[in-house]
């Protein structure tokens, strides 16, 4: 499978210009999130990590990243569909680990159907958890910010923000807003210090993506390698995987103070996807 050029080494750790920050990653107890809190923590952040997952293996990554980075780490389990156990997430995190400098909103679920037979109970939380999750974080941070006249604010869109496909009109729906809702906050913020970026990846190399393959290659009668070049790649010119440690270091540049001019900007990560 040579279109596969997934890295599983950690991020480089160049300097701790991120020491003393705190950064929430919502969605970061696996795939792009995880590499993003990562990335970060790497950078000196200290990082509260957010999903679903067994607790155990949760409490033993945060133990990772803590020794790994030398930062403090909290786990922060709230369900993003659910804008009051996001107000108490954020209530508890900042008596916790302070205020919150970094905000990643990443979390992020997706349904295939065609529109009219699209499940109503699916659009809603689709568009809960990938759009009004991340309005309501913002929401939660912005004052602060904008008092200490500092933040970032990256979401994790993708390049179905930027053009569509068939059968996924709940996710393009979200994830278009979801980038308009990141130029309002790079407007609103842009005289107080503070940044909003959307990230938009195309295919990402994650366990996720890697468990599909074997099942996508027998319904599509084809082989591992005709999957990954002609189905879940077909749109990447490249004909690679973008990998978690590509995202997380775009994420840490954004976050960085050689960064301060660019917000409200909507960056590709997808190997020419959205150039067609």
């Amino acid at each position: 499978m040579d279109t596969i050029a997934p890295s599983n080494s950690r991020p480089v750790m160049h300097s701790r210009m991120l020491a003393g920050r705190t950064a929430l990653v919502t969605g970061s107890t696996s795939g792009i999130g995880l590499g993003i809190a990562r990335a970060l923590a790497a950078a000196g952040a200290n990082i509260a990590i957010n999903g679903f997952g067994d607790r155990v293996e949760i409490d033993a990554l945060g133990v990772e990243l803590s020794r790994n980075y030398d930062v403090s780490v909290q786990y922060v389990g709230a369900d993003m569909s659910q804008p009051d156990a996001i107000a108490l997430m954020m209530r508890e995190l900042t008596a916790t680990l302070g205020p919150v400098d970094i905000l990643v909103n990443n979390a992020g679920i997706q349904h295939v159907a065609p529109i009219e037979t699209f499940p109503r109970s699916r659009w809603d939380t689709i568009l809960a958890i990938n759009l009004s999750a991340a309005f309501h974080t913002t929401q939660a941070v912005f004052a602060d910010m904008k008092a200490r006249r500092w933040g970032r604010i990256i979401n994790i869109a993708s390049a179905h923000g930027l053009v569509a496909s068939p059968f996924k009109s709940a996710y393009v729906a979200a994830k278009h807003g979801l980038i308009g809702l990141t130029k309002v906050a790079a407007l609103e913020g842009a005289e107080a210090g503070i940044t909003a970026n959307a990230v938009c990846p195309g295919y990402v190399w994650t366990p996720l993506v890697e468990k599909q393959i074997p099942g996508q290659a027998r319904s599509h009668n084809m082989t591992e390698a005709e999957v990954i070049r002609n189905v879940l790649l077909v749109n990447q010119p490249t004909k690679r995987f973008a990998t978690v440690e590509e995202v997380g270091a775009l994420v840490t540049f954004l976050c960085s103070d050689q960064a301060q001019s660019i917000t409200g900007a909507a960056l590709p990560v997808d190997g020419g996807w959205t150039a067609h």
